[in-house]
């Protein structure tokens, strides 16, 4: 197929919410080059589908037009230091929109960082500085490029694109990158130039003794002899006949679900056009499930970490980070895979090998009684995953949104990876953090996941309430205390829709379409049940805290509009305030009846371990949607008991034998 634009438009995908294409991507690029001179000495910083409206894509549905392929592109003027965002409609051929945004620098690039470290490791500043301290071994060298945020950039450079950078020494080749830091050593770059602009250095600390390595074959045999665990016999995961969803394209159905897989640069995975099947009657959940942002500042104020405040997804993508699933052993059982197509900083397509992952996964019992007479009725619990990995630099994120047949969902994210490390002096203290190994300790921080969920329940037109439990006061008519009530407040503006973890109340927020009802004469909604939501534990006053107002709140809820996606604001690279929830919710507009968005932030309050390194067992986070008056009764009531030639006890007594296939 041509990528010429002259040559006409790509050919459409089967939907409008499918990702871009690789032929898109040459298109889009090619467009820009051929009207605006995007060439040489510019990066493309990220180019996505610019999703149609709720409206165009239900009049798509009803048989109406294919809405216009469309793209949204960010690209910078590297010579100028100019950053630019375009509209590209590849069905009409045209760029819409090319508009200079002034005072913002883009997300930063994978090319980027991997040409920082291809520089400094060769620049001969650097080198002189890791000779003294004995480093001359540049091919065991890792320079680690980090952003920067308005507060903590040097002044005098402010006006340029800035990286600042750790720098890693590998015990021997193949080693852990990230075993050996070179405390006291960093430089400032100016990314357009590939410009070194300053060696900070004060020297260092003579380093620690320190073990961490984590591949069997380089752990020392001394700590292998101490624990000799004992290899598990195989667990096999077999379907025979296959898997019990089908996938069509990027559309998946399974036990009355319906969703639509997409991918972009900034978010990785997002889920479309959630739906159940109700008795024939398809029932609208979501619009779109995404994560928005992801905050992981570090909580120590020394020399090697007051900058170390990463915006995951808004300064760098984890689209960008997403790894293939064929690397390792990431999911059981019988699996389908997509692939995710993203582009370079030239605009150049490129292709992730098995990003998503999806598949079905046994989840102990769903429902049992066992009556006195008529004996027992016990049906397992099945749910459909569907996930993809990232990893950012040193840490791994492992996001799974899991489907059930009771009509819950849930967004699990695990936390895996190496931690970042510092050597301290023989004698000095380690206040902000946990000593892991000989003279080495690992700063606390935290990681904060926004998830941005659009959610329709039953329509467009939804109002949130605060649900609370209360304590009914002692009296006659409670005289022993026991009864609760529960308090259901709706929340009518975008100031009331500000709303904190209360675990005294077990506050949680409904979804509710109040123009409907269900068949006991209630309101259907889907219930946001929080899960490992954390405190900011900022001073109002911090610079740091005021680059993301998002963390100061459990839940938000705002009038849904499609110029707001980012809730730290579209360009946090280099950011100095707030541009997305606490700017947008100024105007506290009416969020009463209405097209409402939740932003959820919760994430891990890492006080780091020893038993974190040299490599973190993954710590997991979680919330829930929950129906609630969505159905008028368990939805699972027509799950099929399980066979039972897979539901039987051996017939051996031997303890080798004992048990059987399917059990609690």
């Amino acid at each position: 197929m041509s990528t010429d634009p002259a040559a006409g438009p790509p050919e459409a995908p089967s939907h409008p919410l499918d990702p871009f294409s690789a032929d898109e991507f040459r298109s889009t690029a090619a467009l820009l080059a051929r009207n605006h001179g995007v060439a040489e000495g510019w990066r493309f910083h990220s180019i996505e589908l610019l999703e149609p409206s709720k409206q165009a894509l239900a009049d798509h549905a009803m048989g109406g037009p294919r809405p216009p392929r469309k793209g949204m592109v960010t690209c910078s003027d590297t010579t100028r230091n100019a950053t630019y965002k375009a509209v590209v409609s590849l069905t009409e051929d045209a760029v819409e929109s090319f508009t200079h945004i002034p005072g913002v620098q883009a997300n930063f690039t994978v090319d980027e960082f991997e040409e920082c470290d291809q520089v400094l490791r060769g620049h001969p500043d650097v080198i002189a500085a890791l000779k003294k301290r004995g480093i001359t071994d540049l091919d065991l060298v890792f320079m680690d490029t980090w952003t920067y945020g308005d507060a903590v950039a040097p002044d005098k450079y402010r006006d340029r694109r800035l990286g600042w950078s750790d720098t890693w020494l590998r015990s021997e080749p193949g080693a852990n990158p990230y075993a050996h830091p070179v405390s006291g050593l960093h430089c400032v770059i100016d990314l357009n130039t590939m410009e070194l602009l300053e060696i900070e250095d004060n020297g260092g600390v003579e380093p620690p003794n320190v073990m961490g390595e984590y591949v069997p074959s380089r752990i020392p045999e001394r700590i292998r002899a101490e624990s000799r665990r004992q290899p598990l016999k195989p667990l096999e995961i077999t379907q025979p006949d296959g898997p019990s969803f089908t996938l069509e394209g990027n559309k998946l159905t399974w036990q009355n679900w319906s969703l639509r897989v997409g991918f972009n640069h900034r978010e990785g995975m997002t889920l479309h056009a959630v739906t159940y099947n109700d008795g024939g009657r398809e029932r609208s959940v979501a619009h779109r499930l995404s994560f928005a942002e992801m905050m992981v500042p570090y909580r120590d104020h020394c020399e090697d970490h007051y900058r170390r405040t990463a915006f995951d997804i808004g300064e760098w993508g984890l689209g960008f980070m997403t790894t293939s699933l064929e690397l390792g052993c990431d999911c059981l059982g019988e699996i389908r895979y997509l692939d995710a197509v993203l582009h370079n900083s030239k605009g150049e397509p490129y292709t992730i090998t098995n990003a998503i992952c999806i598949h079905e996964e046994d989840n102990a019992v769903l429902w049992k009684h066992v009556d006195h007479d008529a004996g027992a009725e016990v049906r397992r619990m099945r749910r459909l995953t569907v996930s993809f990995h990232v990893t950012v630099a040193n840490y791994e994120y492992l996001v799974y949104w899991r489907f059930y047949q009771d009509g819950n969902i849930e967004c699990e994210v695990r936390a895996t990876g190496i931690m970042v490390t510092t050597p301290i002096a023989p004698g000095g203290t380690h206040p902000h953090g946990t000593l892991v190994d000989e003279r080495t300790y690992a700063p606390f921080h935290q990681h904060f996941l926004v998830a941005r969920l659009d959610l329709d329940v039953d329509g467009t037109q939804n109002t949130v309430y605060a649900s609370e439990t209360q304590i009914e006061p002692m009296g006659p008519a409670n005289p022993y205390g026991l009864s609760l009530v529960q308090r259901n407040t709706p929340l009518r503006t975008e100031e009331e829709g500000k709303q904190d973890m209360n675990w005294s109340t077990q506050r949680a927020w409904k979804v509710v379409n109040t123009n409907t009802t269900n068949g006991l004469g209630t309101h259907p909604a889907y219930k946001l049940v929080p899960g490992d939501a954390i405190p900011a534990m900022f001073d109002p006053a911090s610079p740091v805290f005021a680059r993301a107002e998002v963390i100061g709140h459990t839940v938000w809820v705002t009038q849904n509009s499609p110029d707001e996606r980012w809730p730290a604001g579209e360009y946090v690279n280099q950011s100095a305030t707030d541009k997305g929830l606490g700017e947008w919710t100024k105007a506290n507009r009416s969020i009463d009846n209405t097209d409402v968005v939740l932003w959820y932030t919760f994430g891990i309050h890492h006080i780091t371990r020893p038993e974190d390194w040299p490599i973190m067992p993954a710590d997991t986070v979680s919330f829930w949607l929950k129906p609630f008056g969505f159905f008028d009764r368990n939805p699972s009531l027509d799950v099929a008991p399980s066979p039972s030639a897979h539901c039987h006890p051996t017939s051996s007594t031997s303890p080798e034998s004992s048990g059987g296939h399917c059990h609690d």
